[in-house]
């Protein structure tokens, strides 16, 4: 989808997956907790909600590599690959997808510990794969809210460095605002990758 220059501007469409990649670029190189991740090689894009209701999905990381980094997993018993994506010449090593308006919809804390939630799932050496906790709950540990309530503290300890304000306040706006006050919303739309199988055999 098309970019438009104007993000910030009253003047044309508000470019929401710019600035969301600049947010998190910014947050990136400030907190230690993310400080791994590479933007670069993170597509943030968004999807239409399929539903107004607030409840549901509002973002969602889709890791290009299996655990450890891995190319290749096995799947009920067959072995897999998942299609590339390259955004020029650079090879993504993660989605980062919003659902909008849904998303836009939150309150302003909601949104900050939504995007926080999402980088937090990228694994500490940044390999493809996802953070991987122990236990059975390897995604969110024991307890998704005590994960949300951590991401609550990077928030508070992220504005408190004190970042432009530039750069979040879009985030005290829901969706219909920024619809009214830019003419409309754009952003970079992006197919979720497919899993391909490696061969039609079996594996043991």
């Amino acid at each position: 989808m098309a970019r438009s220059s104007n993000q910030g501007s009253e003047f044309g469409p508000f470019d929401f997956t710019q600035s969301i990649m600049k947010l998190c670029e910014d947050l990136t190189n400030r907190h230690e907790a993310f400080m791994h991740i590479d933007m670069s090689r993170v597509a943030v894009c968004f999807a239409q909600a399929r539903s107004s209701v607030l409840h549901g999905l509002q973002a969602k990381l889709t890791p290009m590599r299996f655990e450890n980094g891995a190319t290749t997993g096995q799947r009920q018993g067959r072995l897999w690959t998942v299609q590339r994506l390259y955004l020029g010449k650079r090879e993504m090593l993660y989605i980062l997808t919003f659902y909008l308006p849904r998303f836009l919809d939150q309150s302003f804390q909601e949104k900050f510990v939504t995007i926080l939630h999402e980088l937090y799932h990228i694994s500490p050496r940044f390999d493809g794969d996802i953070r991987r906790f122990g236990g059975r709950c390897h995604v969110h540990t024991q307890s998704q809210r005590e994960y949300d309530d951590q991401m609550e503290v990077f928030a508070r300890e992220y504005l408190s460095m004190n970042p432009p304000e530039e750069l979040y306040s879009f985030l005290r706006r829901d969706f219909q605002d920024l619809k009214q006050k830019h003419g409309g919303v754009i952003g970079l739309q992006v197919p979720i990758p497919k899993l391909i199988p490696i061969d039609d055999s079996k594996t043991a």
